[in-house]
């Protein structure tokens, strides 16, 4: 069964094909509430189109699309779709995707004893995928129309690992570079320091020669000093011997002792 309308988009762009919803139900206040251009437009058709085009409840407007011939379109919740579509005649099909998301609950009196309990058990049987499994048993499985998959062609997919495998390639491939890069950065900084290290080690080692050869020359003029003396008197080899006794002198002390005798 092919359609011309695959959207709602087409559904508002056109005036050919009548459509609407079941007067007083959830759908019939999606399209009053929301703010979206294209739902605004297709309430502003529904709420002014003559005849009317909402019905009292959803069989009336199923054997209202089936009698149009293709000129009558029924908006409703995609589960009441999906099955009425694996239904005999066979002759309905779900077009385009949901207009929007929203869950199911189990209503209970107020302060019932059993809201968590039930609570918690759907979630549980939401986790472990068995409402999807149910869902798939009553709904295609024994479905009465042979296509069982053309009401789950325009379900979202769930991710699988094959899906984000590129993200994670990308986040080892990332931190495989920085490891490479942080590596050829600490090989370079240990041997610029080493560089250093050894400069500093060959200065260190070439003063310390350098002060123990000016040493070495220092203590051989003391010894000579000490040779050319006798109790402490300096002689000055410029004179005669015989005039020694009468040359300046520096004794023991501190000071020098000045005679002009002898000169």
């Amino acid at each position: 069964m092919v359609s011309p309308i695959e959207s709602a988009e087409d559904l508002a762009k056109q005036t050919e094909i009548a459509y609407g919803t079941l007067d007083g139900g959830s759908t019939k206040e999606f399209f009053k509430l929301s703010k979206i251009a294209v739902f605004e437009k297709m309430w502003s058709y529904m709420r002014s189109a003559e005849p009317s085009v909402f019905v009292k409840n959803t069989n009336e407007g199923v054997m209202r699309v089936r009698k149009s011939k293709g000129k009558y379109a029924y908006l409703l919740e995609s589960s009441m779709n999906e099955y009425i579509e694996q239904r005999k005649p066979c002759d309905t099909m779900k077009v385009g995707g949901n207009l929007d998301s929203k869950g199911y609950g189990v209503a209970t009196p107020k302060g019932s004893p059993l809201r968590i309990p039930v609570n918690l058990a759907v979630l549980k049987l939401n986790e472990q995928a068995v409402l999807d499994k149910l869902k798939n048993k009553w709904w295609y499985d024994k479905g009465e129309c042979g296509h069982k998959d053309s009401g789950r062609k325009d379900k979202t997919s769930a991710l699988s690992l094959s899906n984000v495998a590129g993200v994670f390639y990308i986040l080892i491939g990332g931190l495989g570079l920085a490891m490479l890069v942080a590596l050829v950065e600490f090989c370079y900084k240990s041997r610029i320091e080493s560089r250093r290290m050894k400069e500093l080690i060959d200065a260190a080692m070439m003063s310390s020669s350098l002060g123990g050869m000016a040493g070495g020359v220092g203590g051989g003029g003391g010894a000579a000093a000490g040779l050319g003396g006798e109790n402490g008197r300096v002689m000055a080899h410029n004179f005669p011997k015989s005039g020694a006794q009468g040359l300046p002198c520096m004794g023991k002390a501190a000071g020098l002792g000045l005679s002009s005798t002898g000169m």
